[in-house]
């Protein structure tokens, strides 16, 4: 348990090779390539030139065509040793050379379009490295060190720069190729335009962006000097128990929460400092009268009527990520009261994923409907109806969902894939293609914002209960949204109510460092990312919190939002955070939640993080957090 690991940021001019790194740079490897040959005589000039003249050859090279294939020498280093007191950076060469090379003619396969160039990363001598350049890299840079840190082949690499315009070069056709090989279309004012359009010129440009926004960060949840600081400490920790390998978590904001897997669900009791087994398993039996199909363990558990009732989604045949129908349980017996089966017109129908009205709906005693979601339908189901089905919300048939635009369309469809839901019923979408479109609970057949993708598909979403914040997951980041505008009566809304124009605040990601993606094991994928769980009007979520791999990463939701945060200083494009904590586990963890803010002690800034292995279950408290 604890943050990030520092030693991956050791300072490499520690090194005792660094003292002949002048010399090094003087002895560069020839380019052979005519325009890169002047591009070497220009880095000569930068040895000697004086600060005025610097920054002028450093916007004349900005200016050239970087089309060719231009080789350039850093040093190369090495992370060894893990997470162990004995990590540190190795030199693995001294004379490292590195181009960014056009591989879209080579490797046509490969490439969504035969004509996008498939820009990768190359580090020689040989190929040292050889990756993509994508998210995947996890690239992370240092302008105080010229340094910029990576993951790739299984391990954490790290180049270092001869002079800081070299270092901004590096950095810029880095940031040109991952545009390119992320949208298909030149690092153009024009392509740039084509991708994002008029509205999101924040996105686009994010360091010519307005952070007044994220300037409303709320006051620091520090503690008082005179309280004792401590990390996370675990308060519980409990094999999974009858119910057999834990596939996900069921948390309640009243006595219980419970633990879905195999053979069934069990009943842990929720304590101000955790989830604690109670010895209850509820083996779930046939469906009415007895009968009904065999249960199998749900993709999707969702708690209803005051937390009395469940619904349990089944995964389809084989598997498949759709469902064609789900079980409505009573806790209390076990009994599968009724089987519902999705069904349109007359014809069946299935769903991708499930979810409450409202961030509280659960609580309400007599809710009887609930949202479903497929990958191009929209749409609320009633069980109080005979028929399921009373409103549909959107659906690949209807035009104004499937052909929503503002002004740039980046697929046919919406290739819905997750959502959630706001405490007033608002409701947010995340897509395949990575759009996160906002839908008001007045007026769902329309979106009233369409946010554009950053290339990575949404594979979970979640929204504070104000709805003003919005937090995606894809595989490799988490991004976080701001929905607040003003209007043209200087009246703040968000993005669920209206339409948000072009005063859109650029987004921020949330990443793990290099050498954590590597740490998280084999499945180090981000999924489930949310916010800490509150369901009542004022209070602010405190925490953000999501699985990778082995990984609990934790992030301080006011330090995200904090602009003067010490880990945006110098950064280029979307900033990232990479303050958090990790919860770490022995086996890739199923998920990560917060309880309900009913259950934060009075020493704590925050209710307990459940942690849910396929074995055990885990609590720990956040109380007096540094």
């Amino acid at each position: 348990m604890g943050g990030s690991h520092s030693r991956e940021d050791l300072d490499l001019t520690s090194s005792d090779e660094e003292e002949e790194y002048e010399e090094d740079y003087d002895a560069r490897s020839p380019i052979s390539d005519p325009a890169a040959s002047a591009g070497q005589r220009d880095d000569d000039l930068l040895r000697t030139a004086t600060p005025s003249s610097l920054e002028a050859l450093d916007t004349k090279l900005r200016s050239l065509d970087l089309k060719y294939q231009r080789t350039s020498t850093a040093k190369l280093y090495l992370h060894v040793g893990g997470a162990s007191a004995s990590a540190r950076w190795i030199l693995a060469e001294r004379r490292a050379t590195y181009s960014f090379v056009d591989k879209a003619g080579s490797n046509d396969s490969s490439s969504s379009s035969s004509s996008s160039p498939i820009w990768f990363l190359e580090v020689g001598p040989g190929k040292r490295v050889s990756a993509p350049v994508g998210s995947e890299l996890q690239l992370k840079t240092n302008p105080a060190q010229r340094r910029a840190d990576f993951a790739a082949s299984g391990s954490v690499w790290a180049l270092r720069f001869p002079t800081d315009a070299e270092f901004r070069r590096f950095r810029e056709e880095y940031d040109r190729c991952l545009f390119e090989n992320t949208y298909g279309v030149e690092a153009t004012d024009e392509g740039r335009k084509q991708v994002f359009g008029n509205d999101f010129a924040a996105w686009a440009r994010p360091g010519e962006a307005d952070d007044a926004i994220w300037a409303d960060a709320e006051d620091s949840l520090t503690p008082p000097a005179t309280t004792p600081a401590r990390d996370l400490m675990e308060e519980f920790e409990e094999e999974a128990g009858d119910s057999g390998s834990i596939q996900s978590l069921a948390l309640g904001a009243l006595d219980n929460s419970f633990l879905v897997g195999g053979s069934g669900i069990q009943v842990v009791k929720n304590f101000r400092h955790g989830v604690h087994g109670k010895g209850a398993f509820v083996r779930i039996t046939g469906g009415r009268g007895g009968t009904g199909s065999a249960y199998s363990t749900p993709k999707k558990a969702l708690l209803m009527r005051g937390e009395t009732n469940m619904l349990l989604m089944n995964p389809g045949e084989s598997g498949a990520l759709h469902s064609n129908g789900v079980h409505h349980v009573d806790i209390e017996t076990g009994k599968v009261v009724t089987e519902w089966r999705f069904e349109k017109d007359g014809t069946d129908v299935t769903m991708r994923d499930i979810a409450n009205d409202s961030k509280g709906a659960q609580l309400e005693p007599s809710g009887s409907t609930f949202l479903g979601l497929d990958d191009n339908r929209l749409c609320r189901w009633d069980m109080r109806d005979a028929r399921g089905r009373v409103q549909t919300i959107g659906s690949s048939s209807e035009s104004p969902v499937l052909h929503w635009s503002q002004g740039h369309q980046f697929s046919r469809g919406t290739n819905f894939q997750c959502f959630a839901s706001t405490g007033d019923g608002s409701i947010v979408v995340g897509s395949v293609d990575g759009k996160i479109r906002l839908y008001s609970k007045s007026s769902m057949r329309m979106a009233k914002t369409a946010f554009p993708g950053l290339g990575s598909p949404i594979t979970h979403v979640d929204v504070t209960y104000d709805g003003k914040w919005i937090l995606g997951t894809t595989d490799t980041y988490l991004i976080l949204i701001c929905t607040i505008f003003k209007d043209k009566d200087g009246k703040e809304k968000t993005g669920f109510s209206g339409r948000m124009g072009n005063k859109i605040a650029a987004p921020r990601l949330l990443k793990l460092t290099p050498l954590d993606s590597i740490l998280a094991g084999t499945d180090n994928k981000f999924h489930g990312g949310q916010f800490s769980w509150v369901t009542e009007n004022g209070k602010q979520e405190r925490h953000l919190v999501a699985t990778v791999g082995k990984f609990s990463v934790i992030w301080n939701f006011q330090q995200v939002k904090d602009s003067s945060h010490e880990c945006y200083r110098d950064q280029q494009g979307l900033k990232s955070c990479y303050c958090y904590k990790v919860v770490l586990k022995d086996e890739s963890i199923v998920d990560s939640r917060f309880m309900h803010d009913n259950f934060a002690a009075s020493n704590s800034p925050e209710a307990p993080l459940v942690v849910a292995t396929p074995m055990k279950v885990s609590s720990f408290s956040i109380a007096n957090r540094r």
